[in-house]
């Protein structure tokens, strides 16, 4: 809270208190609430539009008493240095926020050439119209249940019939997965899971370099022939392939060739981008990687920076 006190010094020749700008803080989100209970979407929206719910886990550096138990024990178990930063420390150091945003966006179909940008496709440059009635949230202090619940239950008000097509968009960590098939069971809701694209490519990437050397420019054409292939509906086939492939080259490091490989397979049925992409729904998380950039990383990920429970979460409540 430097920075802010500074600039309240700069502008308004007043000076305040760095724990005075932290209890501002706190007492302007006490309502946050309140707010939006009042503010549901209290109409159903139009029945032809998606209903998109989509989520995302960031690790915001805490105060070690505002750690989670689990993550208190593994920090004390740790063999710290004086000197450095051990191994595993960094990440013993932060509490998982968990994001989640829903919002509203018209059927959109559209190719697999056309995702990327094939020279063979006609009219590549199709936009999907803008995301409507979007709400973005963050909580560090309560548990990533609880806030995939409320996700939920927003999604509920906007369309208490489940008459729209309900998707759901995440980037494919497994325990987040299962928490919210769970949700989704208990709220008897019947949704449709998309697993990111763009960690899809992530994985082809890396793949792609077992093959070729840095710099050769081939790479590319490569990477779009397997991922037009894969936003086709052939993850199994193109996870065969790498494998021969790396096989038969006789690759002596080839471990994100079977990384990608597994990945493809393990997910495969939440891989079928044939199938999302002719139904026009959205198969890339931007805007809960946004939400994340915006709500916490611009703001709580600063450098040097360690958080109580009670400023972070005040701080997530205001920026959302």
């Amino acid at each position: 809270y430097d920075h802010v006190a500074q600039q309240i010094a700069q502008t308004t020749g007043a000076q305040v208190a760095k724990r005075q700008c932290l209890n501002l803080v706190q007492d302007m989100a006490q309502d946050f609430e309140d707010y939006y209970l009042q503010n549901r979407y209290l109409t159903p929206e139009p029945g032809d539009a998606l209903l998109v719910l989509t989520f995302d886990g960031k690790g915001i550096v805490m105060r070690p008493d505002s750690l989670r138990e689990c993550t208190k024990k593994r920090a004390k178990k740790s063999n710290k240095l004086n000197s450095r930063l051990s191994a595993g420390e960094k990440r013993d150091r932060k509490r998982m926020a968990q994001v989640a945003s829903v919002y509203t966006v018209q059927v959109h179909q559209r190719s697999a050439e056309s995702i990327m940008h094939s020279e063979q496709e006609e009219n590549v440059h199709t936009f999907r119209t803008p995301a409507r009635n979007k709400r973005v949230w963050a909580s560090v202090e309560r548990e990533p249940k609880a806030v995939i619940t409320e996700a939920f239950e927003e999604a509920l008000q906007r369309d208490p019939e489940q008459k729209r097509q309900w998707v759901v968009v995440i980037d494919g960590q497994p325990a987040q997965r299962k928490m919210i098939e769970k949700v989704a069971k208990e709220l008897e809701v019947t949704v449709t899971i998309v697993m990111d694209f763009i960690h899809v490519l992530e994985y082809l990437w890396k793949a792609a370099w077992c093959f070729f050397d840095k710099g050769d420019n081939a790479v590319e054409a490569w990477v779009a022939k397997y991922a037009v292939k894969i936003l086709k509906g052939g993850c199994s086939q193109v996870a065969k392939g790498l494998r021969q492939s790396a096989t038969k080259r006789k690759l002596t490091k080839r471990d994100a060739v079977d990384s990608c490989a597994k990945y493809l397979v393990k997910n495969k049925d939440r891989l079928r981008y044939d199938e999302a992409l002719a139904s026009g729904f959205p198969i890339a998380s931007g805007i809960i990687e946004g939400a994340c950039r915006h709500l916490i990383n611009d703001r709580l990920d600063i450098t040097g920076a360690r958080w109580g429970l009670d400023g972070a979460e005040a701080l997530l409540k205001i920026r959302s």
